[in-house]
């Protein structure tokens, strides 16, 4: 069998390869990725839109010997079946080059290890014009200083230090370039906030990182708000090829019990809804969110539904993987599994929801308003009639009978029922309790038992006990009672 050798030619192959889809924040997380493999503590992105434009990544991890670095500049540096160590974060053994390549036409690495400092630059325009091969420029020593922020890796022990320059992918289509580089900020800092939130917050077994931007640490988003969410159920064990796929479900709070700074957090620009589902974790650092793999449509009632998914590198091959990092896909042995979680999980998020509309029929209280069905189907909504308040106003005044029966149908009928759905798939946060504390509803309370005459009081008390809101504050009712409070 014959053979020839046929390479790829460099100036075609490398500008193609900047196509391949890296949005600015995917291709910094790519190179944060790095950051931590080398078990660097810090990452210091800085920013620089005025004149000769560039961006800078330094972190302080362990750094690279001359031979080292010269790899790691090389496409394919790394085979994608070789067993990898389980906290590497790598993959293809090309991020550095094509995340870098996909923003700028001059990439700068420079890395110090041991006291001694090395640096490599790829530059297609040099190879597409004058080298015509992949000619990797090997930097001297004495010219280092030139590049920005060379200082920070003098200063340090050891690190890297990696430069964009010549940022033709980030001015296309601008026309003022420092305001694009603002708005573009902007979002790789939301981006890298939820993507290491669990390196960022320092979670158990991870080495704590610090990254900052234009020396402004960020601050890590979890997108669980497991302080005050609830967690569905016990962390399930997926066992594939002998390794474990984690699973641990969680409901958000519903939106009426979160603030506007933590829906703006869970939710962002997309809102909730958009951002419901399955949080895949390739070694804790966040791959893909906001999706059911298609298992369940998104829908509003499942909402607050989201599951932390831990895999590890070593299944891969198995989730199909992307070079962006960005798309995954679960095997079907682990879909079957996560089918059989899925229904508590919606479950779980529905009963949140419909919480409130579960009172509204349960037996044991009182409610102001009905929810009915027509024989088509509709669900309508109408005032109790026969609540106790309302019943005891017609006994009192039966002449205001029908005028009553009006205003309350009226009152039905007015219910704003699409700004409702609007508000609620928005997130906007409706509560009707902002007066609903303890003093108030007792002070409520008195006011109402002060126009009862004093042999009914007591029946009626009880009646109210069971009526919203006061069902709301059946404890601090009694305490009230028991002091004399309420008579």
């Amino acid at each position: 069998m014959n053979t020839i050798s046929l390479p790829p030619y460099a100036p075609v192959l490398m500008e193609s390869t900047r196509a391949i889809g890296y949005s600015i924040e995917a291709a910094i997380a790519d190179l944060i990725d790095n950051s931590i493999v080398a078990k660097a503590s810090s990452v210091d992105i800085d920013f620089f839109p005025i004149g000769e434009a560039y961006i800078s990544i330094f972190d302080n991890g362990c750094g690279m010997d001359k031979d080292t670095l010269i790899n790691a500049m090389k496409y394919g540096s790394r085979n994608s079946l070789e067993v990898r160590d389980e906290n590497d974060l790598g993959r293809y053994g090309l991020g550095l080059k094509m995340a870098s390549m996909s923003q700028c036409r001059i990439l700068t690495v420079i890395s110090k290890q041991n006291g001694k400092t090395n640096g490599c630059q790829w530059n297609l325009d040099y190879i597409a014009n004058e080298s015509k091969d992949w000619s990797l420029i090997l930097l001297d020593e004495k010219i280092l200083e030139q590049f920005p922020n060379y200082e920070k890796i003098k200063k340090a022990e050891h690190g890297t230090l990696v430069i964009w320059q010549n940022l033709d992918r980030l001015a296309v289509g601008e026309i003022q370039i420092e305001k694009a580089f603002r708005d573009k900020m902007a979002i790789i800092r939301e981006h890298l906030s939820l993507v290491f939130h669990r390196y960022i917050s320092g979670e158990s077994g991870l080495i704590k990182l610090n990254i900052r931007m234009n020396d402004l640490s960020i601050e890590p988003i979890d997108p669980f708000l497991t302080k005050k969410s609830t967690q569905l159920m016990d962390e399930e064990i997926i066992v594939v090829r002998g390794k474990k796929v984690k699973v641990k479900p969680f409901i958000l709070p519903h939106t009426s019990k979160l603030t506007k700074a933590e829906l703006i957090q869970l939710g962002g620009k997309d809102g909730l809804r958009k951002l419901q589902g399955f949080y895949v974790y390739r070694n804790k650092r966040l791959l893909i969110w906001g999706t059911w793999f298609r298992l369940m449509r998104q829908g509003d009632l499942t909402k607050l539904s989201r599951v932390q998914v831990d895999i590890p590198n070593s299944l891969d091959d198995l989730w199909t993987l992307d070079i962006k990092k960005s798309t995954a896909t679960p095997p079907e042995e682990v879909r079957n599994n996560l089918k059989t979680i899925i229904n508590k999980i919606a479950e779980g998020s529905r009963r949140t929801w419909t919480f409130r509309g579960k009172k509204e029929i349960s037996d044991k209280m009182v409610h102001v308003w009905n929810r009915k069905i027509t024989r088509d189907g509709n669900v309508f909504y109408e005032v109790n009639n026969e609540h106790p308040m309302v019943v005891d106003f017609i006994n009192r005044y039966p002449q205001s009978e029908k005028y009553l029966t009006n205003i309350l149908k009226q009152i039905a009928l007015s219910l704003p029922l699409n700004q409702l759905y609007i508000d609620l798939t928005e997130d906007e946060k409706i509560s009707n309790d902002s007066d609903a504390n303890a003093k108030n509803i007792i002070d409520l309370l008195k006011s109402i038992l002060s126009s009862i005459p004093d042999v009914d009081r007591k029946s009626y008390l009880e009646t109210l006990k069971s009526i919203e809101p006061f069902c709301n504050f059946a404890e601090e009712i009694d305490k009230a009672i028991k002091k004399g409070e309420i008579q």
